[in-house]
């Protein structure tokens, strides 16, 4: 039986490949560790592995009164982002991709100079707006930032994904009587899967860890979210930090969750956007 040649190229991928898992996945497992040691064990040996593993600071997480309702915010905040995102982009996106014209390619620049410029440099324009709406210290303002936020790349790969699919299944489904608002939903989004699992998990990622606006638009206790309520074990002399890498460590078993549940479409996803955007 013959052996199969290993290239250098080969080895030089892999070896990358092996460096920058490694790259990732420390910080990952040194906050787990973190998270099972003391305040002082943590000052004293930042780097080491505990001596004996506590779970204190994931027992006060769950054991606090206010924990479910700032879990509750921020699932509500962000299922609602990115429902409103992937529903208006999928809509924009099969505009995009199926109309012609030299105002449909400005449209499609402008909303890609969206993933160019931060919104964060608009924070003040943010607060006139909302202010001016009523909506400052509301949940719904965090909703309309982040859904404004996730459409322009959900646009970019979606709009991709529509100029893979023949336009003669639109002409088919709109011989037997079924309209855009129809069609779209019924043929067009099972066809979607891998696309949509990839807008999904890039937004998620940024909407369930984001304090930046959740800090500057969200006064009001009962309606903070879970990242803000991590800043609340900060102290101005002293800091759990036990606690601070437990609330952590849960952040981010919710997000390798929502991430295990569609990583199956995100390569395929992302391939098929790139190629064809």
């Amino acid at each position: 039986m013959a052996r199969k040649k290993i290239s250098l190229s080969n080895i030089i991928i892999t070896t990358f490949l092996l460096v920058y898992s490694a790259y990732v996945i420390y910080p990952l497992f040194l906050m787990v560790m973190t998270s099972l040691k003391p305040t002082m064990e943590i000052m004293k040996n930042p780097l080491a592995l505990p001596t004996k593993p506590i779970f204190t600071g994931f027992i006060r997480i769950f054991r606090d009164a206010n924990f479910l309702l700032y879990l509750k915010n921020s699932v509500f905040v962000t299922v609602l982002a990115l429902t409103f995102s992937l529903t208006s982009s999928i809509f924009l996106s099969y505009a995009l991709a199926r109309y012609d014209g030299k105002t449909v390619n400005r449209l499609y620049f402008l909303f890609l100079a969206g993933m160019i410029i931060p919104i964060r440099l608009g924070v003040l324009f943010l607060n006139v707006m909302l202010n001016a709406l009523g909506m400052l210290d509301s949940l719904f303002s965090l909703v309309l930032i982040y859904t404004a936020m996730s459409i322009p790349f959900s646009m970019y790969i979606l709009t991709g994904y529509f100029r893979m699919i023949p336009r003669e299944m639109d002409e088919a489904a709109f011989i037997d009587g079924c309209s855009s608002f129809q069609m779209i939903p019924k043929m067009i989004v099972p066809l979607l899967k891998p696309a949509i699992a990839t807008v999904a998990i890039y937004n998620f990622l940024p909407i369930w860890n984001d304090v930046y606006f959740p800090l500057i638009f969200i006064f009001d206790s009962s309606k903070k979210t879970f990242m803000q309520y991590v800043t609340l074990f900060f102290g101005q002399y002293q800091t759990d930090w036990n606690l601070v890498f437990a609330a952590l460590t849960f952040a981010t078993l919710v997000s390798l969750g929502f991430y295990a549940i569609g990583s199956k479409q995100l390569v395929q996803g992302l391939t098929a956007g790139a190629l064809k955007g």
